[in-house]
């Protein structure tokens, strides 16, 4: 029922630009937060931005100034615009929202409280 589908991913050069989509059905966007989580091969998933259900957003240190992070709850949509990327950025993005809506604004880099993820598209840069 449940289903988050990332999609825009790809293999580009260092200091190029990509911009990631999370579709979603089975479930609103809308009262819910929503992030994004990399995994680089051999490295834990991590944190990389997160957009509230009230509007506010969130970014990993990694990303603050590269990563835009936004929503259209209209289209049930959400996107990571990703600038300047470097190959450090080379990993599995994922896209994930949490089980409850309206929640309170805490815990939102942390895997454990997001109840639904995408399957992950792979951004690759090169050096």
């Amino acid at each position: 029922q449940v289903q988050l589908v990332e999609s825009g991913g790809g293999l580009v050069q260092a200091g190029s630009s990509l911009t990631l989509f999370c579709a979603a059905s089975g479930i609103t966007f809308s009262g819910r937060h929503v992030g994004w989580f990399r995994q680089a091969p051999g490295k834990e998933r991590e944190f990389v931005a997160a957009t509230t259900w009230s509007g506010s957003t969130l970014y990993a240190d990694s990303v603050k100034g590269r990563f835009t992070i936004s929503r259209d709850n209209a289209k049930n949509t959400v996107s990571l615009q990703m600038n300047s990327l470097n190959p450090e950025d080379t990993a599995i993005y994922y896209c994930a929202t949490t089980n409850g809506r309206y929640q309170v604004i805490v815990g939102l880099t942390a895997t454990q409280n997001y109840a639904y993820w995408g399957q992950g598209t792979q951004v690759t840069v090169s050096s």
